[in-house]
């Protein structure tokens, strides 16, 4: 499949937005509903060493809310793909 301007036009500020984002906030706190499931999918010392004890990780440890702080680089990376596809985007030929 081909992209043409308006697809690009789109990607490139919804990638610039979250760039944005991601530089204005400090840090992300999940749920629990979140965090559990990233607990169950990753293969962290909580379950493995709730998998040897022969229960579950929510049944042996309570987890708690995760913090993810991404780093700064991400934010100026993204604002920067964002902005080299909204540029391009305008120097495509419009649709007929």
């Amino acid at each position: 499949m081909e992209f043409n301007r308006n697809q690009f036009f789109f990607l490139g500020v919804l990638i610039l937005f979250l760039g944005i984002q991601v530089r204005m906030v400090e840090s992300y706190t999940l749920s629990s509903q979140a965090t559990k499931f990233l607990a169950d999918r990753s293969s962290g010392a909580v379950a493995s060493a709730s998998d040897a004890a022969g229960g579950t990780a929510a049944s042996v440890v309570p987890i708690g809310n995760k913090t993810i702080q991404p780093p700064e680089w991400l934010g100026w990376c993204l604002i920067s793909i964002g902005a080299v596809l909204v540029l391009h985007s305008l120097a495509m030929p419009r649709p007929s």
